[in-house]
């Protein structure tokens, strides 16, 4: 199998939203480095994916539609601007991974229950295999409705159940190049 991984929002654009938070950002900060050094390392193609929309932090000309500073410099495989939640709609790349052979996916980026859980189901409904990284995807807290806590740790541990078995292989940055390497 091909792999490639698919690098989703993961921008400075985020730094502007009031919910932001560093609490959780030097571990996915290691772990999505040490996931790119490692496809760099093992010649897997890396998508970067950005979320653009006319919101003004996420909008082009605010110039926050970059990577985030603290990630490793790469040269992407190929660079995809997105407008819904999914990486796979309106933007090319199922054209570009099918052109690729690609039929593996390493899903990692911001935020985990939207854009990345979003993401693999729907890769998974298209036919791709996807392996998800629990470790190498950032969340924040948010609020229930009746205004109670929802803390990001439990937002990840929900999405990482609706996923396993079902849309996803869960794995950490290490099984993830590893099952690279292997297929």
């Amino acid at each position: 199998m091909n792999t490639a991984l698919i690098l989703i929002d993961v921008q400075e654009s985020f730094r502007r939203r009031p919910y932001w938070s560093d609490r959780d950002l030097s571990a996915f900060v290691s772990h999505t480095n040490a996931l790119i050094q490692g496809c760099i390392d093992k010649n897997v193609p890396i998508v970067r994916i950005f979320h653009v929309e006319g919101d003004a932090d996420f909008s082009l000309a605010s110039g926050h539609v970059r990577a985030l500073e603290a990630l490793t410099a790469l040269t992407p495989a190929a660079e995809f601007h997105k407008h819904r939640h999914s990486a796979l709609v309106g933007t090319g790349l199922t054209v570009w991974l099918h052109q690729q052979r690609i039929n593996r996916l390493i899903v990692a980026g911001i935020r985990t229950e939207q854009c990345c859980e979003t993401t693999t189901r729907h890769a998974s409904d298209e036919g791709f295999e996807v392996d998800f990284l629990p470790e190498a995807t950032l969340t924040f807290d948010m609020k229930h409705i009746d205004g109670s806590l929802l803390k990001s740790t439990d937002i990840v541990a929900r999405t990482t159940a609706v996923l396993t078995g079902r849309f996803a292989t869960i794995c950490s940055v290490e099984q993830a190049l590893e099952r690279a390497q292997s297929h």
